[in-house]
């Protein structure tokens, strides 16, 4: 019997010269026509178990046991499978989404060379989520709290399917998970209330805790979209984590992290940079409110945008399990589309 083991890839960004990159991308865009995968109209027709996950913990253990004959012994063969799962978002030029495209519609590149296979591509409108909801209870968005508060609520109101599930946690100096993961958002609303502003920020530091300790250990082996929504002005003044720490786990989670800042002065400060630093690198993206009751529209802007997603399944080429960085480009082919994803990912190293 053969059992497969699939390597866990663990993605951060990377920026590459987006001139070099797209005409790369129109190079390979044959790829995806002579691929014999699931067919264009998969595109069409989401569903929440079309596209493996990867999962974000250590290569999967074997799913079943092979029949035992009397007398004879078990002979279990192991196949190491090296596979991707990319799940991107798609705009055009005025940040609106687009859905309906297929796969030959993009241009893609593993480490600056096209796929050996393109094993699976869909449209994940209702993918199953696994959201964390961080907000900053520092003292230094007191009088802003409340507001944010009565968004999240309203978010996972709208958000929240039946397979879906969210936790709640609040943090300044330290972390506060005021309600774990649940599908109950009366539970959810609960745990948000029962927060209190007051303290320092360790951002980095929640950040870095939230992802190993939430989402790193998501036994789930089916298809779900993990993202985090960080609500903060995005100071740090305590955290012993360094920024790079806190990125590099949520990639190793495999999630995605949203960030809606709560600085509404006429100019960005260097908060809102961290905020948007963190976002990029995760492939989410930083939402800035002109005055913080529009801290609800960021949040409904993160609602739409996880509803309206692409997966894309392949097997990298020449691949070699040497823990080295591996480059991600992944380009529409007409140029009035913009992709949003990671950019790359460490390969595993071999086992020792």
């Amino acid at each position: 019997m053969v059992v497969t083991v699939r390597n866990r890839i663990f993605l951060i960004s990377r920026s590459l010269g987006s001139a070099l990159l797209f005409a790369a991308a129109l190079a390979v865009a044959p790829l995806y026509a002579q691929t014999q995968a699931t067919p264009p109209a998969a595109a069409q027709t989401p569903t929440a178990t079309q596209a493996p996950a990867t999962t974000p913990t250590a290569p999967a253990q074997a799913q079943g046991q092979p029949p035992q004959s009397q007398g004879e012994p078990i002979t279990t063969i192991k196949v190491q499978v090296n596979e991707v799962n990319l799940i991107f978002t798609v705009t055009d030029k005025k940040g609106r989404f687009i859905t309906g495209l297929k796969r030959e519609n993009f241009g893609l590149l593993d480490d600056g060379r096209p796929p050996e296979a393109v094993l699976g591509f869909t449209q994940q409108t209702n993918l199953p989520l696994r959201v964390g909801i961080m907000l900053d209870t520092s003292s230094s968005i007191r009088q802003r709290f409340q507001f944010e508060q009565d968004s999240a609520i309203e978010f996972l109101l709208q958000v929240l399917h039946l397979n879906d599930m969210a936790f709640v946690e609040g943090f300044d100096i330290s972390t506060d998970v005021a309600q774990g993961f649940t599908n109950n958002v009366d539970l959810l609303n609960q745990g948000i209330r029962k927060l209190r502003p007051g303290g320092g920020t360790a951002l980095f530091d929640a950040l870095y805790k939230t992802c190993r300790d939430q989402m790193l250990p998501l036994p789930e082996p089916g298809s779900v979209r993990r993202a985090l929504i960080l609500v903060s002005d995005g100071d740090d003044n305590y955290s012993r984590a360094q920024e790079s720490d806190a990125i590099k786990m949520c990639q190793r989670a495999n999630t995605i992290v949203y960030a809606i800042s709560t600085n509404v002065s006429p100019s960005r400060d260097k908060g809102d940079d961290v905020l948007k630093a963190i976002s990029e690198a995760t492939g989410g993206q930083a939402f800035y409110p002109t005055k913080i009751e529009d801290v609800a529209i960021g949040f409904r802007n993160i609602e739409q945008e996880l509803r309206s997603q692409y997966s894309l399944e392949y097997r990298p080429a020449d691949f070699r399990q040497d823990g080295a960085f591996r480059t991600i480009y992944l380009q529409a082919l007409d140029p009035r589309y913009h992709v949003r994803a990671q950019k790359g990912y460490f390969a595993p190293k071999p086992p020792q």
